[in-house]
């Protein structure tokens, strides 16, 4: 497919948007605002023609079930990737802000339901969000190693904020590998960069046992790289040794 067809895909799909999201929004306002929608729509588009994504089916994820969402991050696209296998529900990514509330950015993430993190110190307010959210059944994704990952590593070292955000609003874990998602140091041009992308969707992790132990000396730890094993295991890295970075989360506790 050359890059002139896939243009001309893009712009009638971009109209095919406009008359879905307004369907979906005549049709189906919940649990989706029309913005919302619209945006919906295009995240489908993006994902079958320019990255070629092959998603799996909806992981069993009932309505009204709270979870946090984790997994390994190579690109700035890869929360658009994994709301797809959400179904019709937000996901309320926790995300860096680097950007202006008064610009399409800002208006972006505040129509994505995105939970702002600062990046100075540790933000407790957006970690508060986040359980808060999960608690009322809502889905809260986390990317372990806080950063996109431009190492040779499988993954970097990781934190352990999502096992913490998951055992105080007492909801399940849920692990996803995506490969091939491309990347570039500008955040918004892998929007546009053809790939070929592949995401797998692992199992619900029962946590329950672990519940009001977060304080327990080694219960975040243990935790956290039990599950981040558990995204090597679905890339098929068994041999896969996961890494603690830093102990400044000890101060969200």
């Amino acid at each position: 497919m050359t890059d002139e067809t896939v243009l001309i895909l893009l712009v009638v799909g971009g109209v095919a948007v406009l008359v879905l999201g307004g369907a979906a929004c005549c049709l189906f306002r919940k649990p989706f605002s029309p913005s919302q929608w619209i945006l919906h729509y295009a995240d489908l588009l993006l994902v079958r023609v320019v990255w070629r994504a092959k998603i799996p089916k909806r992981p069993p994820l009932p309505p009204g079930q709270g979870a946090v969402i984790i997994s390994n991050h190579h690109s700035s696209i890869d929360p658009c990737i994994i709301h797809l296998v959400a179904g019709h529900r937000a996901v309320h990514w926790m995300v860096a802000q680097l950007y202006e509330e008064r610009t399409f950015i800002g208006w972006l993430m505040k129509t994505l339901e995105i939970i702002p993190v600062q990046r100075r110190g540790s933000d407790i307010s957006s970690i508060k969000a986040a359980i808060r959210l999960a608690a009322e059944g809502e889905l809260v994704g986390m990317f372990p190693e806080g950063a996109i990952n431009t190492s040779d590593e499988f993954m970097r070292p990781v934190r352990p904020g999502a096992m913490l955000v998951a055992l105080k609003a007492r909801v399940p874990i849920l692990p996803c590998y995506i490969e091939g998602s491309p990347y570039h140091k500008v955040f918004w041009k892998p929007v546009f960069m053809r790939a070929r992308v592949r995401l797998k969707v692992g199992q619900l992790i029962d946590i329950s046992e672990y519940y009001g132990r977060e304080r327990e000396e080694g219960v975040l730890e243990k935790l956290t790289l039990d599950c981040v094993q558990e995204i090597a295991k679905l890339a098929e890295c068994d041999d896969f040794q996961p890494r603690l970075a830093g102990r400044d989360w000890k101060t969200w506790q």
